[in-house]
């Protein structure tokens, strides 16, 4: 056993009523919210969002989206091992956000130490937009890393990106973006567009965009490279006379991705229903979800389950329906099944929560994943159980223990009690066993498991006839 103690400190200052500057040293994140454990199905990267606080305080001024879920800066690849999920050790960041007149800026920048595998880390970011007319923008984007790695000692990413509204229900976006690094001298562009229109009831939306096989934004998200995906939806969301009933969804899209030489990988099209009732209560039934997938290489999804390459043609349909929401209790049924890849997957889950007074909320998660494939039977379950208790609106606690039989080490668990002795100033005492963040490897890797026993005490306090708000932290931890 090893006892670590730590201190660290943050400050927030009001530069103007609309510009504002955060500073960060030593940055301690035991407190944060650990991550859902999710099991994935797909030979592709899982998109997990942030909850650092450094991070989320005015993300939005640094959105660049280059897809449905791309990103050309993701701030969990700054601080968090993007193979193993372990943290890595911040030891300064600044950024400032806000509006200058009719423009948006965020700078930021943040340094990493050297931690295990990971070499010392230098991340800046930039980021500008230009306000035009009805919500429209011009924006440009820079962000640089530098590393210790001498086989990649940098990776510089830009872009240049534009969102047009006519008519109020017309929008136009489109984006420009590229990377340089040392490993790669052509192929690093990303270039797309976006058309949509909205009305009370229907939603059209269509993009297109060309991602070269080199492109490698590695402060940023990107799912696939090397091809030319486009994707068309169409939803009708007509609100009929029926009793009970308040809207109707009927919705199909269609997406399409060879790669940069024509050759297919990806397509699917799907066709779905959807009706909301008045007290809450919802339906979402794919019809039908028909999928292309092209594998280039073994698709291995956990264990000792591999798909081989090849191309795969599949059908799968779903069925859910989630209760009225004015209820102490409320629940969402899901199934998903038909065939998949080489074989047949029924996904079964369920959500529950419980609210019985103010002072107490207990919520439940469970998914069983049933697999017949050619390798034979298996089976994966994964859920979590979160339980909130407030013995006072100042002290207040939290538990979350979860399962994933995918990993060798299947239960992990989150305890942390919170007491908020004066305003802005909080004690923590965490016990975590298991990963605080998930992997972004592909596939389902196994995560790292530890135990640690934190105390953080924070203390807050705003300088007179300053807009200033400053934190310091002193932790305690037991580690394995």
């Amino acid at each position: 056993m090893q006892l670590v103690a730590t201190g660290g400190l943050d400050m927030k200052y009001g530069l103007r009523s609309n510009l504002v500057a955060n500073l960060t040293g030593n940055t301690d994140f035991s407190t944060v919210e650990v991550d859902q454990q999710q099991f994935n199905l797909t030979p592709y990267k899982l998109f997990i969002p942030e909850k650092r606080p450094f991070f989320l305080e005015n993300a939005g001024v640094f959105d660049f989206s280059t897809g449905s879920q791309d990103l050309l800066y993701y701030s969990r690849q700054i601080g968090i091992d993007f193979v193993t999920g372990q943290e890595v050790p911040i030891n300064a960041g600044a950024k400032v956000t806000g509006a200058l007149g009719k423009y948006q800026l965020g700078v930021m920048e943040v340094n990493t130490r050297s931690d295990g595998p990971n070499p010392y880390g230098n991340y800046a970011v930039v980021r500008a937009k230009r306000s035009l007319f009805e919500g429209s923008y011009l924006g440009v984007m820079g962000i640089d890393k530098e590393s210790g790695n001498v086989q990649d000692p940098y990776n510089r990413t830009g872009g240049v990106d534009t969102r047009l509204v006519f008519f109020k229900n017309l929008v136009l976006t489109g984006y420009a973006a590229g990377t340089w690094s040392p490993l790669a001298s052509s192929g690093d562009s990303n270039v797309g567009g976006q058309v949509t229109y909205e009305t009370n009831w229907l939603q059209f939306l269509a993009r297109s965009s060309k991602i070269g096989p080199n492109y490698n934004p590695e402060v940023g998200f990107v799912e696939l490279v090397g091809i030319n995906p486009s994707e068309a939806d169409l939803s009708l969301r007509p609100r009929p006379r029926v009793r009970g009933v308040r809207e109707l969804n009927f919705e199909s899209f269609i997406y399409h991705a060879p790669d940069n030489q024509g050759v297919l990988q990806i397509q699917e099209w799907q066709a779905t229903f959807r009706a909301e009732f008045n007290n809450g209560a919802y339906t979402d039934d794919d019809i039908v979800d028909v999928f292309t997938q092209r594998l280039t290489q073994p698709f291995n999804i956990y264990g000792n389950v591999v798909i081989p390459p090849g191309l795969y043609h599949f059908t799968r349909h779903q069925l859910t329906y989630g209760s009225r929401q004015d209820r102490r209790f409320t629940f969402n049924l899901f199934e998903r099944f038909g065939t998949y890849f080489d074989g047949h997957l029924n996904q079964f889950s369920v959500r529950t929560n419980y609210r019985p007074n103010p002072r107490f909320s207990l919520s439940t998660t469970a998914q069983w994943n049933r697999f017949n494939l050619p390798q034979g039977k298996s089976s994966v379950v994964v859920g979590g159980l979160q339980a909130n208790y407030s013995f006072s609106r100042f002290l207040t606690t939290s538990t979350v223990v979860q399962i994933n039989t995918a990993n060798n080490q299947a239960v992990s668990a989150n305890i942390r009690l919170r007491y908020n002795y004066r305003p802005d100033s909080d004690l923590y005492v965490v016990y975590n066993i298991g990963p605080t963040f998930l992997s972004l490897n592909p596939g389902n890797p196994q995560p790292l498991f530890g135990q640690r026993l934190t105390v953080k005490f924070t203390y807050s306090f705003s300088p007179s006839r300053e807009r200033t708000g400053k934190s310091s932290t002193y932790q305690k931890q037991e580690e394995p």
